[in-house]
């Protein structure tokens, strides 16, 4: 059995080294393999951490079944893998479409693309501003906010508000009497969509003891979609914030504040650094004024 199998890899390799050598161009096909090998780095990183990757892995295994198949000769089981294979990109649609999404998606701008930065900020604050007050108050809540993928496939239930964003509003959804209080809020082109959503828990055994439906909801929806999720916990009235499926907890409002614009400033970058070169030319034509107004329209207002 030992041999049979040493002398079919043998005979693989003769082949493929056959094949090389008679259509292999160097400039060509290296460049081929080198722009393949970052397309599939790249989606590696995007899948990372969601539950896409045991879906990959569950592929790979059976790839490398029907080849083992092949070696041992197994026609029934090499049979019953070609026809299930064969339908192998329809498979990875259906199953990757969220990431498909995802990544289709990022050709867009980042969070809130059709306000201006000062408007963002105030938004932010708002927000910060109302997390802050439910912890003090101990009352249970779960923000999210959508930046590129649309999270209309993925949340269920809801009554659509489409209303600004206040602390204010934030705060009287969130109260116990409030019909709409148990859900979340979802935040989309900044203002508030829908409110008293049902989100996908997390299907994750590593979850933290003590962490209750809203954390796991929070890490779900972030799993599958690029939205960031705040959480105040009821129990504990401690603060969380959740991207790309990671939770980080116990956070003040300063802290809450610049967790919050790092998460959000992840997807935007690259606009930013096309942008630069316009915005260093609008300075040098205005050194006075232009560089106090694009500041402020960075940093927005202060604290909570």
């Amino acid at each position: 059995m030992i041999e049979y199998l040493w002398g079919r890899l043998v005979g693989i390799a003769q082949e493929l080294g056959s094949f090389l050598l008679s259509n292999y161009d160097p400039v060509r096909d290296t460049l081929d393999i080198a722009v393949v090998g970052f397309v599939l780095y790249w989606l590696l990183l995007l899948i990372k951490g969601t539950r896409a990757v045991q879906v990959l892995v569950g592929l790979g295994a059976l790839i490398a079944m029907r080849l083992f198949a092949d070696l041992l000769g197994l026609a029934t089981l090499s049979w019953i893998l070609d026809n299930f294979l064969a339908s192998a990109v329809l498979i990875i649609i259906v199953l990757f479409q969220a990431d498909i999404r995802r990544a289709l998606a990022r050709v867009g701008r980042g969070v809130f693309p059709r306000i201006a930065e000062r408007q963002e900020s105030q938004i932010l604050e708002e927000i910060v501003r109302a997390a802050q007050t439910l912890a003090q108050r101990r009352v249970g809540a779960l923000m999210v906010l959508e930046r590129e993928t649309g999270l209309e496939d993925l949340i269920q239930v809801g009554t659509a508000l489409d209303a600004a964003v206040t602390k204010d509003l934030l705060v009287s959804i969130f109260l116990p009497y409030s019909p709409l209080h148990d859900g979340a809020v979802v935040i989309q082109s900044g203002r508030i969509a829908f409110a008293g959503c049902i989100l996908p828990l997390t299907l994750r055994t590593d979850v933290p003891e003590g962490l209750g439906t809203r954390h796991r909801a929070a890490l779900g929806i972030t799993e599958e979609t690029d939205a960031v999720v705040i959480v105040v916990s009821e129990e504990t009235a401690s603060i969380s914030l959740t991207a790309g499926g990671e939770m980080t907890r116990d956070l003040d409002g300063p802290r809450l504040r610049g967790a919050l614009r790092d998460a959000l400033a992840r997807g935007s970058r690259r606009d930013a650094a096309e942008d630069e070169p316009a915005e260093e030319e609008e300075r040098e034509e205005a050194p006075g004024a232009a560089p106090a107004a694009a500041a402020d329209a960075r940093t927005g207002t202060g604290g909570a």
